[in-house]
C-alpha cells in the first residue's frame, strides 16, 4: 500500500471540521454536531444528504442557522443530514426507548475528537459523545481510512455509564439524497436477505408504507418513491447498497444469528421521506422538506451491566457505477455475477461486473489467468474468452489485492 491519508483539522468556522482524504475518498466530520460525518466524496461526487437550509457548501451553518444541543418534539429537530449513530429502539413510551431525535447529547451534542495515524499511512478518527443521563450511554464512533481505498471502516461502541443495567442496540443512520429516478433505472436501496421470509416488516407509516420489490432470490430492492415511512428487514444478511445519481454506497456489517433485534427483529431498515404539504401530527409534527433516503444498520439488543459495552462494525464502500447490486463482499460488490456465455472456437465467454474497493486484479479461479486490473471504486466490466474450460467448471472470479 502506498501513500498516506491526509488529515486536516479546521477550526476557523463556527464548528470544527476534520477531514480525512486518501485521494479516492474525502470524509469530513463535524464533532460538535452529534459526532456526524457530514460529507463523503468519492472522486469528487458527494454521497451524503446535507440540509442546505442549515449547512452551506463549506459545511458551516448558513446565515441565521443556530446549531447546537436541542430537545423537544421532532418539529424542532435540526436535521442537518450526514451519518450518525443512535440507540435503538426508538420510542416515547418509557425509559427503555430512545425518545429522539431530537436529543441534546447523542444526536446534537458535542463529541470529543482525536486523530491517530499509523505506519501504513492510514488514519483513525475517534468521536466520543458525552454521557447521556436518559439512556445511560456514551457512544464512540471510530472511523478508519486506508490509503488508496474506496472504503472506510466505522466501529461503533455504546458503553453503559449508568449504575443500572440497560438494554440497547446500536443503530447507525446514513442519510442520502432520495432524488427520484425515471422508473426504468436502478436507483434505490438493495438489501441482501436469506430464507423464505417474510423479508420485510412495516415499521413507521408517515403517509404510507414504502414499497419493496424482489430483485433476485436473495436480494430485495426499495425503489425511489414519494412516501414518508420506514420498512425493516428481519432476514437481512448484513449488507445494504444505495444506488443514486452520484454512484453507489454500500454497507457491510455482521449479523448475529439467534440474538434479538429491535423493531420486530429488524437487522436493517430503510426510511424514505419527501416534501409534504403539512406537518405529520402523529410523528411529532415532523415535516420533511427534501427527498431523503436513510440506510440503517443495526446491532442486536444487548443487556449492558454498568461499565459494559456493545459494538457494531460497518464497512462503507463506494463506486461510481449506477447499476443494480446483487452482492456485497469484503472486496467490493457485484452488479452482475460472473456467468458463462456462448461457446466459441477455442473457448467460452465469461462475463460480469465487479467494483473493487482496493487496487488489485480479477482472476478466473483462485490461480487462473488475470481477467482485468481493477481501480478502486470503478466498475470493472469483463467479457473475456476462457480457453476450453472443462465441462462443469464454475464461472468463478476471484479478486486478488495488489501487493503493498
Amino acid at each position: 500500500m502506498s501513500g498516506s491519508v491526509e488529515v486536516v483539522r479546521d477550526g476557523s468556522g463556527a464548528h470544527e471540521l476534520i477531514v480525512l482524504d486518501n485521494g479516492v475518498l474525502r470524509l469530513t466530520a463535524a464533532p460538535s454536531l452529534g459526532g456526524r460525518i457530514v460529507s463523503v466524496r468519492h472522486r469528487g461526487h458527494e454521497h451524503l444528504y446535507r440540509n442546505p437550509r442549515l449547512l452551506g457548501e463549506d459545511l458551516q451553518p448558513v446565515e441565521g442557522a443556530v446549531l447546537g444541543p436541542v430537545d423537544g418534539p421532532m418539529s424542532v429537530w435540526n436535521n442537518v443530514g450526514g451519518d450518525k449513530t443512535w440507540p435503538a429502539p426508538q420510542g416515547w413510551d418509557g425509559p427503555g426507548e430512545w425518545a429522539g431525535p431530537p436529543d441534546p447529547v447523542l444526536d446534537s451534542g458535542p463529541y470529543t475528537a482525536g486523530v491517530e495515524t499509523a505506519p501504513d499511512g492510514s488514519a483513525v478518527l475517534t468521536l466520543t459523545s458525552g454521557d447521556d443521563p436518559r439512556t445511560g450511554l456514551r457512544l464512540i464512533r471510530r472511523l478508519t481510512l486506508e490509503p488508496e481505498s474506496a472504503a472506510y471502516q466505522l466501529l461503533l461502541e455504546a458503553v453503559n455509564v449508568s449504575d443500572t443495567v440497560r438494554r440497547w442496540a446500536l443503530w447507525n443512520v446514513t442519510q442520502l439524497s432520495g432524488e427520484p429516478g425515471d422508473g426504468d433505472d436502478a436507483r434505490g436501496v438493495y438489501v441482501g436477505v436469506e430464507g423464505e421470509g417474510p423479508h420485510t416488516v412495516p415499521l413507521v407509516e408517515g403517509d404510507g408504507h414504502p414499497r419493496v420489490a424482489r430483485h433476485t432470490s436473495s436480494v430485495v430492492r426499495v425503489p425511489r418513491q414519494d412516501v414518508v415511512g420506514k420498512v425493516g428487514f428481519p432476514t437481512a444478511t448484513g449488507w445494504l447498497a444505495d444506488v443514486g445519481a452520484q454512484g453507489t454506497l454500500t454497507q457491510r456489517f455482521a449479523v448475529r444469528e439467534g440474538e434479538p433485534y429491535p423493531d420486530r427483529g429488524s437487522r436493517a431498515q430503510v426510511w424514505l421521506e419527501y416534501p409534504v404539504a403539512r406537518p405529520l401530527e402523529h410523528l411529532g409534527d415532523l415535516r420533511p422538506v427534501d427527498r431523503v433516503t436513510e440506510c440503517e444498520a443495526l446491532g442486536p439488543l444487548t443487556e449492558l451491566a454498568p461499565g459494559r459495552g456493545t459494538a457494531l462494525g460497518v464497512e462503507f464502500g463506494f463506486g461510481s457505477g449506477t447499476g443494480p447490486v446483487v452482492e456485497v463482499t469484503p472486496d467490493g460488490f457485484w452488479s452482475e455475477h460472473p456467468r458463462w456465455g456462448a461457446r466459441e472456437p477455442g473457448g467460452r465467454r465469461l462475463t460480469g461486473t465487479f467494483t473493487s474497493l482496493r487496487p488489485g486484479t480479477l482472476r478466473h479461479g483462485a490461480s487462473g489467468p488475470v481477467i482485468t486490473a481493477t481501480r478502486p471504486g470503478t466498475p470493472a466490466r469483463f467479457d473475456v474468452l476462457v480457453p476450453d474450460p472443462d465441462p462443469g467448471t464454475a464461472p468463478t472470479v476471484v479478486f486478488a489485492p495488489a501487493r503493498s
